[in-house]
């Protein structure tokens, strides 16, 4: 009755619980107080080795050995490097390495720059004052920082714009000095003909082959998804509901057009076009054939879309166009809309009189280069550097910039160092990456991206991650943690690559619902950072994730790539097994035609066989195979000779008659 009072809640005061091995007693305070005493002593054996002074023997003793004066060179650059661990730029060129590496968990410090000199007094002056007042708010309010950067490699024949994310490359753009800027761009055409089968017309743009126009792009088409509709609170006037039966009669052949290409001529399919043209702008985009406007649902602050919505309701929009706030468009003042307005409304009427004045199959509005794209689409608020290792282009940046907004003049800087900008970044070492068919996991696992004609595979692996033990929950949460990092970086690797069209992703088998949900929310919340519309479907019962990407310009390896001249894209060559087998195949082919046309030959001479190969299988035949050939020779009397041939290729082969040297045939490759 005692042991359960002294358990309950009401036990009186000063009542205790005794184990049978005694009462614990409460440490003696001078004791801790004697035992943090000893603990904290630095002992001899911490003082012995001290690096500095080691260092510094060691320069005495070279300086000796020299005739110098003992301490000449203590505080040289060269003996502070070795005992600070190496210089600053060494340490900045192995920490942009390391973030070459991709994610970084805390304590990321991007590569530092040499601060551009101040032209004049008042630019130093101003240069301070902004310094300034940055240390005081960030004293008040600390600032947070993305670590955002957009890297810009201008050489003569190919441009490369790099978005890094605290080091970890999450974009990359390519364009060459002979790409066609056709995506985005503005055509006169003119209709060639209609097939009601594909519903769908051939448009004359000016291109070596037709643009596609289908059906539904020659009716206007309503906002998607990604948008929120604005109601404008104009009176919409009743226009007739035009449907597919009545485009051939509305647009015969000979109907010229204004179209804007969607997709770019990839493989052997021409350009896609479209009626709906939309004039990107920084903050709006302009529909001049459309009454319909929205804002971007990327912007995910209610409010803020609210104030939007309220913006897009007050500016002065042509009657018969409509306008899409962009997600750069986000905490905007009203003027900046008013003026993007007026640009983009200046440029529509350029389209316009081009359109008028140009005959069909003419450009009349052609999409800026990557470096003026980059610009406009990339430089948002959270971007904190722009860095171009190009003076001329430098200085072009800054004056596109200094229309937009003067206050993010001081992010752009110019790359001052002989080492090529993308190495000194570690964004090199992370491009290997979308070039290869293997990509590595943080965990040990990996994937496997194969691109095909008529769709994406991309393959999950758990790798080296392995669990531990037989226990069911460990083994679930290893399959899971390795599906959620490939569902990240299969987000990251379709950005990369530029891959778009069907997708379809195998992740590893999960009995539970609720990690297969986890996997599709974090494959569906990667694809948001994607400027490319996209749509996935939640996993299925065989463990398959289907997806679609929006396919603007050919990927990253078809642009770069060419198929090989040995396998033609194959990736796989006939092993020397299986021309053997088809070599024994064609010359026994070749033996019964013989003898259906002339008794067989009593001499052996009479009938003789020269087969020119590949000296790989050459090698083949004449070490493993040697036998088998010997006695097709006793079986028909035939003499058979083979020899190699350098100029062949390894799956070519050709048979000749050694006597007339009439060739009987040849294997093509």
């Amino acid at each position: 009755m005692g042991e359960k009072k002294a358990f309950g809640r009401g036990r009186k005061r000063g009542m205790s619980f005794k184990p049978s091995g005694g009462r614990i007693r409460k440490p003696d305070r001078n004791s801790l107080k004697a035992r943090e005493k000893v603990e904290t002593i630095q002992t001899a054996q911490d003082e012995i080795y001290n690096t500095r002074q080691h260092l510094a023997e060691i320069v005495r003793a070279e300086n000796r050995a020299h005739g110098l004066p003992p301490d000449a060179d203590l505080e040289s650059p060269k003996a502070q490097r070795q005992h600070d661990g190496g210089s600053k730029e060494g340490k900045q060129s192995m920490q942009a390495e390391s973030s070459g590496q991709g994610r970084q968990s805390g304590g990321f410090e991007p590569v530092k720059l040499p601060e551009e000199p101040a032209v004049s007094i008042g630019a130093k002056l101003q240069r301070g004052a902004k310094k300034f007042v940055s240390k005081v708010k960030g004293v008040f309010r600390p600032i947070q920082h993305s670590h955002k950067e957009v890297l810009i490699n201008a050489e003569s024949l190919e441009t490369r714009v790099a978005v890094t994310v605290k080091g970890q490359l999450e974009n990359l753009t390519i364009e060459r000095v002979d790409d066609l800027r056709m995506v985005g761009s503005i055509y006169k055409g003119k209709i060639r003909n209609l097939e009601d089968g594909l519903k769908a017309a051939f448009v004359d743009i000016g291109y070596e082959k037709n643009a596609f126009l289908h059906y539904w792009d020659i009716i206007p088409s309503p906002l998607d998804s990604s948008y929120d509709v604005v109601d404008r609170g104009r009176r919409k006037k009743d226009k007739p509901k035009i449907t597919n039966k009545d485009i051939p009669k509305k647009y015969p052949t000979g109907t010229e057009l204004t179209v804007q290409v969607t997709k770019g001529p990839i493989g052997t399919k021409g350009p896609r076009v479209t009626t709906n043209v939309l004039l990107p702008g920084r903050y709006l985009v302009l529909l001049p054939n459309s009454e319909q406007s929205g804002v971007s649902r990327k912007i995910e602050n209610r409010e803020e879309r609210l104030r939007l919505k309220k913006i897009v309701r007050e500016l002065a929009i042509p009657e018969g166009m409509g306008v899409i706030i962009r997600t750069a468009g986000q905490g905007q003042k009203f003027r900046f809309f008013v003026r993007d307005l007026t640009y983009l409304l200046q440029n529509w009427e350029n389209v316009t009189e081009r359109v008028k004045a140009q005959p069909a199959g003419t450009c009349v509005f052609e999409e800026p280069d990557l470096i003026e794209r980059t610009v406009r689409d990339f430089l948002t608020e959270d971007v904190e550097r722009i860095v171009i290792d190009n003076v001329s282009e430098a200085e072009r940046v800054k004056n596109l910039i200094s229309r937009i907004s003067k206050r993010s003049l001081d992010k752009v800087h110019r790359y001052p160092y002989s080492e090529p900008i993308f190495d000194r970044f570690g964004v090199t070492r992370q491009l290997q990456t979308a070039y290869s068919r293997k990509v590595m996991l943080p965990s040990g696992g990996y994937i496997i991206i194969d691109e095909t004609e008529a769709l994406v595979a991309i393959d999950v692996n758990t790798g080296s991650h392995r669990y531990k033990g037989n226990n069911k929950k460990e083994k679930d949460k290893t399959l899971l943690q390795v599906n959620l990092e490939a569902a990240e970086e299969v987000c990251r690797q379709l950005r990369l690559r530029n891959i778009g069209g069907l997708i379809v992703l195998d992740f590893i088998d999960m009995k539970s619902s609720r990690d297969r949900r986890d996997v599709f929310n974090r494959v569906r919340d990667g694809l948001r950072k994607d400027k490319a519309k996209s749509h996935v479907l939640p996993i299925s019962d065989l463990g398959l994730m289907e997806m679609t990407r929006q396919r603007q310009s050919e990927s990253v390896r078809d642009s770069a790539y060419s198929d090989c001249e040995y396998c033609r894209g194959r990736g796989k060559l006939k092993s020397p097994l299986t021309m053997s087998v088809e070599i024994q195949r064609k010359l026994g082919e070749i033996i019964k035609k013989r003898d259906k046309l002339k008794k067989r030959r009593e001499q052996e001479s009479d009938f003789k066989l020269r087969v020119n190969v590949h000296p790989s299988v050459l090698e083949r035949l004449r070490n493993e195979d040697e036998d088998i050939f010997i006695d097709m020779e006793k079986r028909y009397l035939v003499k058979i000779s083979f020899r190699g041939a350098e100029n062949l290729h390894p799956e070519e082969f050709e048979v000749f008659d050694d006597i007339s040297d009439q060739r009987l045939a040849k294997a093509e490759f």
